[in-house]
């Protein structure tokens, strides 16, 4: 572990415990403290691996007033891991603020390369992926339709997330704004009931709203021809 290090942002599996570096495993052991979203969920990927460091909460509700807390005790010699639930941090999790403060403060962050979910989605969509957006979550009302009007002209391929209870919904406004695109959806990535559905908005639409809808998605869409 590099001595300058004072902060390391540590991805983590999206399903499968096995789906984590070696080196990842080799500096959640050896930090003073990892700082999780869910010290519950990464209790268990910690057990599983045999690691007992100390855990703290970090989350999007405590954020904006434990990171300058936490830069001070960076300051003072303590050297932090920062895990979110599952996949990269910041990546529509928790961690932007603490990178920014830690950065402003002239410290050192390094980032590890390790799962983020949109990742096996898109190459495994059949979809370009020499050049795509990221969007995440679309927003829940303010600014989602200016936001699906402005993607109706992307010509890249377009990566989502959605939640089960908001997935037809989005669907339905996407082939509304965009159009009849193809459109490939996987859910549960690395999990036991692992799944990828392919076709038109359309046909994704009928598929899943003739069973239940679980897990987590990722929406990889076609752009504009």
């Amino acid at each position: 572990m590099p001595d300058k290090t004072n902060l390391f942002l540590v991805p983590t599996p999206i399903g499968n415990l096995e789906d984590i570096t070696l080196r990842a495993l080799r500096v959640l052991n050896e930090v003073d403290v990892i700082l999780a979203e869910d010290t519950r969920t990464s209790g268990k990927l910690l057990k599983h691996h045999n690691i007992t460091n100390q855990l703290q909460s970090y989350h999007i509700f405590n954020e904006h007033k434990t990171a300058e807390k936490l830069v001070e005790r960076m300051q003072g010699g303590e050297i932090f891991a920062l895990i979110s639930d599952a996949g990269t941090p910041a990546i529509s999790d928790p961690g932007f603020l603490l990178v920014r403060e830690a950065i402003k403060a002239n410290l050192v962050v390094n980032c590890l390369p390790g799962a983020t979910a949109f990742v096996p989605a898109l190459v495994n969509s059949g979809l370009p992926s020499d050049k795509f957006v990221f969007e995440g979550f679309l927003p829940h009302k303010k600014g989602r339709q200016t936001r699906l009007k402005l993607l109706a002209e992307e010509e890249r391929t377009i990566v989502f997330y959605e939640s089960p209870h908001r997935l037809i919904k989005s669907l339905e406004q996407l082939r509304e704004f965009l159009g009849d695109r193809q459109v490939s959806v996987s859910r549960e990535l690395t999990k036991m009931f692992e799944e990828t559905v392919r076709g038109s908005f359309t046909e994704v639409i009928a598929h899943f709203s003739a069973k239940g809808i679980k897990g987590e998605f990722v929406l990889v869409v076609q752009g504009k021809a």
